[in-house]
């Protein structure tokens, strides 16, 4: 009977001990990361998916706007450098690679951009409805884009944060070693110059 009273504090002092490990933060960078790995796939998921749109929307302006070969050739070539890029595994905490892997979808986002300004000379285009649906498509994912980005974003500044702070920082350096700091998305250049107004 003495054995049974001494294992009911052991096991309280267990729970206990589990309960407030628990509450401390302990699970908050595995938790975290996974909400950064989730993030990453969707933002490849929306990207995949317009790198997918992207020959039917070039074989549909060709078809109409044959001496536009040069934003076209813009258009697939842009398409091509994000279809060969090698994606590291280690690419969320290799800045070369993130910032490679940026600077493709970037090239690609701003031929789309050129070639849209494009359609704009050829009303009949704009009145084809495989362009349209195409357009429409575009636009969509365009957005859908912007909302895995912002998520992502949101995920790696939760997780940098818990890994650069207290407890967050104790923990990372006695159990999660392997924990580093993620990279996320910067506004390119470009982007950020005040656009110039001419009248």
């Amino acid at each position: 009977m003495s054995a049974t009273l001494l294992s009911r504090p052991a096991l309280a002092l267990l729970a206990l001990a589990s309960l407030a490990l628990g509450g401390c933060g302990i699970n908050n960078i595995p938790t975290f990361d996974e909400e950064v790995k989730a993030g990453w796939s969707q933002v490849e998921n929306q990207y995949q998916r317009r790198a997918d749109l992207i020959p039917n929307l070039v074989e549909t302006v060709k078809g109409f706007a044959k001496q536009e070969r040069e934003v076209l050739v813009q258009v697939v070539e842009a398409r091509s450098k994000v279809a060969q890029m090698q994606i590291p595994k280690d690419i969320l905490t290799n800045p070369q690679a993130f910032q490679q892997f940026q600077q493709n979808q970037d090239g690609l986002s701003s031929a789309l951009a050129r070639l849209m300004v494009v359609v704009e000379r050829y009303p009949e285009l704009k009145s084809n409805q495989n362009f349209l649906a195409l357009q429409s498509q575009l636009e969509g994912t365009e957005n859908r884009i912007s909302v895995a980005r912002r998520d992502y974003i949101e995920a790696v500044k939760k997780y940098n944060t818990e890994l650069r702070t207290i407890p967050g920082r104790w923990w990372a350096s006695l159990l999660y070693s392997d924990a580093k700091v993620r990279e996320t998305f910067s506004v390119p250049a470009e982007s950020k110059e005040t656009p110039k107004v001419k009248f």
